[in-house]
């Protein structure tokens, strides 16, 4: 298998025009309100998302050119392996976001918490559930964010990532 096409589903809406200021996760987007413009065509599958307060957002990177793989991150500053990362130059641009669902009207999804870029097309949605995302009862490890996670909060993105 050479090469794998996605069509986007719909397009996510924020406040946030260009990269520059904008929150790099979304712990540092308390607040902050977007939309979900999903197509026609797949409304149907948006029945019954209602019932969950905050919903896994999957999406394309898509003022992204190229990859490197090797990245300063935002919260740090050395360069580390863009897996060990949430980078968005990656070689499949693709990002997630973890965002609280407000309300449904039709086909628009008002959402919270957005730390996505205006205009980003969206590849799925799905549920999130804690009890079947978190590992409380692990050792975790998180690597070289231990000493940099609280910086997510305050943290704005720049352009480093743009051609």
């Amino acid at each position: 298998m050479d090469k794998i096409t996605y069509e986007p589903i719909g397009i996510i809406k924020s406040p946030f025009k260009e990269l520059k200021g904008m929150p790099i996760q979304p712990v540092g987007a308390c607040g902050v309100k977007g939309e979900i413009h999903i197509k026609e065509q797949y409304t149907e599958g948006l029945t019954d998302l209602e019932e969950f307060s905050h919903i896994i957002l999957i999406y394309h990177f898509h003022l992204s050119n190229g990859f490197s793989l090797k990245v300063k991150p935002f919260m740090d500053d050395k360069k580390h392996g863009i897996f060990a990362t949430r980078a968005p130059k990656r070689p499949n641009p693709i990002g997630l976001s973890v965002v609280a669902l407000d309300k449904i009207i039709d086909k628009i999804l008002y959402i919270s918490n957005v730390d996505i870029l205006d205009g980003t097309p969206l590849l799925d949605i799905k549920p999130y559930i804690p009890q079947m995302e978190r590992r409380e009862d692990e050792d975790l490890c998180i690597g070289w964010f231990e000493d940099n996670h609280h910086k997510a909060t305050d943290m704005r993105s720049d352009n480093r990532f743009i051609d």
